[in-house]
């Protein structure tokens, strides 16, 4: 025990977290078991520490971090623990990585019934599914996502400035307000730029490759977060990775089944569970006609986020492509998102029309009162052309 003591010590003597996550604010700690979601690369480890830093004093053995990765718990399973570390004192667990444990469901029941006063706060994949997959877990257990950075978080990051949230209402209310006043302190084109290519995943602060790092963790989501989770076979990696790599390079628009079937060689349901495991992984978007749902087929599959779209080469980046990645990402965390009646168009929360286009494609169409556009090349919009960018104040 006193070797995670001291390792917790450093670890959160040494974190630094770039931005306070608005997510921190939004979770009711009094829930004794808490599961935070994210993909890999996004920061929850760093996520883990900044709250036991914000909470306890370092030398508080109160709380205390552990990792699924220790060897150590090859031998000894986490209701043992936790209840060694409960008997003398512990009353808060964070747990990293939960799902490296075996059982760690089951085990995590065990945890809640056997000591009423531990809270415990841990870290899975963006592919588990807590409740639907795991009923012992049901009723007590309170799951949250952490997302990349928000263009906001970003901005507030990069320039020094403390960009409040906005909601959808009040940015549709209120866009050429708030548009002027952010603008004043920021130049919003060349962050906006920087954003969409490397500004969703922190580790874009750390002294490497960008690119090559993200395509390790892109690697990574796929050979243990899909394949471990899912309980696949290592020989059908290769079919996955292929189809993630043929729905990039092919852009935004309906995926031929059939085609991809024949491709990676199997069946048009395994082409859709597998289409589905990417998206659980927030490693693509799929975007379906109100009223559709899985299994039936996408109206439209993206990618996650831009960021990825500049990871595959050779590159498919079109920039109409990239606003509407960039569209989707930031509205998918409180809203709905459904394919409209056009190419770039979506209803959200099905009710609102958005288009996303050009300021100059604006032009050149008839502009309908009702229609909302999502306009990139606008540094400020007016009445119901609001600025794509505004769309990354969400969070």
């Amino acid at each position: 025990m006193e070797a995670f003591f001291k390792t917790h010590k450093y670890l959160v003597e040494h974190t630094d977290a770039p931005v306070r996550r608005n997510l921190m604010d939004e979770i009711d700690w009094s829930d004794r078991l808490i599961g935070i979601k994210g993909t890999r690369g996004i920061g929850k480890t760093t996520f883990l520490l900044q709250y036991a830093k914000e909470n306890f004093d370092t030398n508080d053995r109160r709380c205390l971090y552990v990792n699924m990765n220790n060897f150590y718990f090859q031998g000894r399973g986490i209701a043992d623990f936790a209840m060694d570390f409960y008997n003398h004192g512990g009353e808060v667990l964070l747990i990293d990585q939960v799902f490296k444990q075996q059982n760690w469901s089951s085990e995590l029941r065990k945890c809640y019934d056997q000591c009423p006063n531990l809270k415990i706060i841990f870290t899975g994949s963006s592919v588990m599914r807590l409740k639907e997959e795991n009923p012992e877990l049901c009723g007590i257990v309170k799951s949250y996502n952490l997302r990349g950075f928000s263009f906001r978080e970003y901005l507030n990051l990069q320039t020094g400035n403390n960009i409040p949230v906005y909601t959808l209402d009040n940015i549709l209310a209120n866009h050429v307000e708030i548009a002027n006043e952010i603008a004043k302190n920021v130049d919003i084109a060349e962050h906006f730029n920087f954003y969409l290519h490397h500004g969703f995943y922190p580790f874009f602060l750390e002294h490497r490759n960008f690119e090559e790092n993200l395509l390790k963790t892109m690697n990574m989501m796929t050979e243990v977060d899909i394949l471990l989770i899912k309980q696949i076979e290592l020989k059908y990696l290769t079919k996955i990775k292929k189809l993630l790599y043929l729905l990039a390079v092919e852009g935004l628009k309906a995926p031929n089944i059939s085609n991809l079937a024949g491709e990676i060689k199997t069946s048009r349901a395994t082409v859709m569970n597998y289409i589905k495991y990417l998206s659980d992984a927030r490693l693509i978007n799929i975007i379906y006609h109100p009223g559709d749902e899985f299994p039936k087929k996408p109206s439209k599959v993206m990618m996650y986020n831009p960021n990825l779209m500049y990871c595959i080469y050779p590159i498919v980046a079109d920039r109409q492509d990239v606003m509407e990645t960039f569209f989707v990402n930031m509205l998918w965390k409180d809203h709905s998102v459904n394919q409209g009646n056009r190419d770039a168009a979506y209803i959200i929360d099905n009710k609102l029309h958005f288009h996303v286009t050009s300021a100059n494609h604006i032009r050149r169409t008839r502009n309908s009162s009702e229609q909302l556009y999502a306009t990139y090349d606008l540094n400020i919009g007016q009445a119901n052309k609001v600025p794509l960018w505004m769309f990354g104040l969400l969070y």
